[in-house]
């Protein structure tokens, strides 16, 4: 007869609870290594291995019954609730988000935002949204969640004296996000945050551009930090996954809400994902430096009007960056100048090494054209007082091709864009 795998109690709390304090007192680049790794989950290996199992199984109805009373990692009960290969990816990016009481893991970044979302709004209740957000978080806002009887407000996230003004009674929750995924701007999370809490909504961002090893949510006031793990944590470009780390009481009601939807992923891709979070911080190193070197000299062009590169000195948001950021990623933009869509998709063809595609944070550079004007609802695009009106942009996704390579490329589909 088969039966379910034996963990101790006493030994598997006294061995967490001595990897937890042992981690706190590591850099970040070594917890993304070390994080998740405990012995009753990999063995005498180095990773934990990946469990497929939907069914649990029991020793005794006795302890079938005393399955029910537990709901937290470590324990087994039923596939949806994961198993040591999930539990290992959980307890790693926990590691890495100072403050967090745990990680919820969901099938993709939207399921995170949709999921950490309906864990913290009821119907009648209002949300505030950056005006900058993601698409998605967008028409999730003015879509799904209104569906659901919450009425979604977008403000200007780089007024901070307007902030206080868009709070009414109903306002339980503020979404945020810093860089802009399109189109860069940094607002002053702590400050944005900081009046949330005063008006007693509850804030929550999406903290994919820069990861918690390149900005602590949580210690910079927030409640709730979401991450697409599609993105640097996965690092390849082969797997879906988001996730939601918080301290408690939130916690636990991203979990139970993620549990009601029967939200899970797969432990396939949860080892991919613990894979990629090993080398992370190489890679987010060296997609900065990268993205750096391309944004300076792309800042010298003649066809460029504004590059939107937070890390670069004098970028838009580049001082509120330098004071709360500790890192960056290969993600940036710019705008052109002088130039039509029909200019824009000649640069943007003429690529050879950078791919066309959505997404970013893989090992390979893409580049998207962007016109975020017409999803604009509480501030303008380009802002006032910008130069040339009628710029279009380019996203950029620096990958870990060599930057001479890219540099060369990029000159290349100059010279195409000029073509007639």
């Amino acid at each position: 007869m088969g039966r379910r795998p034996h963990h101790p109690q006493g030994n598997r709390v006294r061995s967490l609870t001595m990897a937890k304090q042992t981690n706190r007192n590591l850099k970040p680049a070594t917890r993304v290594v070390t994080g998740g790794r405990r012995a009753e989950w990999t063995g005498a290996v180095v990773s934990p291995p990946v469990w497929r199992a939907s069914t649990h199984l029991y020793e005794s109805t006795a302890a079938l019954e005393q399955g029910k009373k537990g709901n937290a990692d470590g324990r087994f009960f039923y596939g949806r609730r994961g198993a040591p290969t999930q539990w290992a990816l959980a307890d790693a990016l926990t590691e890495i988000e100072p403050g967090a009481a745990g990680t919820v893991l969901y099938p993709s970044g939207v399921a995170a935002i949709a999921g950490a979302l309906m864990a913290v709004l009821k119907p009648g209740d209002v949300l505030l949204v950056t005006d900058n957000a993601y698409d998605p978080t967008r028409s999730m806002a003015t879509g799904l969640l209104k569906r659901f009887g919450v009425e979604a407000r977008f403000f200007d996230p780089l007024d901070i004296d307007g902030f206080p003004d868009t709070f009414c009674d109903r306002t339980r929750a503020v979404m945020l996000e810093s860089p802009g995924s399109l189109t860069m701007e940094v607002c002053d999370i702590p400050a944005l945050a900081a009046i949330a809490r005063d008006k007693g909504a509850v804030s929550l961002i999406d903290n994919t551009w820069a990861s918690s090893l390149g900005f602590t949510a949580l210690e910079h006031g927030c409640d709730i930090a979401i991450m697409a793990l599609t993105k640097h944590v996965g690092g390849h470009s082969d797997l879906m996954m988001g996730s939601a780390s918080a301290a408690e009481p939130w916690h636990s009601r991203l979990r139970q809400t993620a549990q009601a939807l029967g939200h899970v992923v797969s432990p396939d891709d949860a080892a991919l994902a613990a894979r990629g979070l090993r080398t992370m911080a190489l890679r987010l190193k060296q997609g900065t430096e990268s993205a750096l070197r391309i944004a300076t000299w792309l800042s010298a062009r003649p066809e460029v009007a504004r590059v939107l590169c937070p890390m670069l000195p004098g970028s838009p948001g580049h001082a509120i960056w330098e004071r709360d950021f500790t890192g960056g990623c290969g993600l940036f933009s710019f705008l052109l100048a002088d130039a039509d869509d029909a200019a824009r998709a000649r640069f943007i063809d003429a690529l050879e090494l950078f791919g066309i595609g959505y997404s970013w944070g893989g090992f390979e550079s893409l580049a998207i054209p962007f016109d975020p004007a017409p999803n604009r609802s509480a501030s303008p695009w380009p802002p006032a007082g910008w130069a040339g009106d009628k710029a279009l942009g380019i996203r950029l996704s620096i990958g870990l091709e060599d930057t001479d390579d890219l540099l060369a490329d990029l000159e290349r589909a100059f010279a195409a864009m000029e073509k007639r």
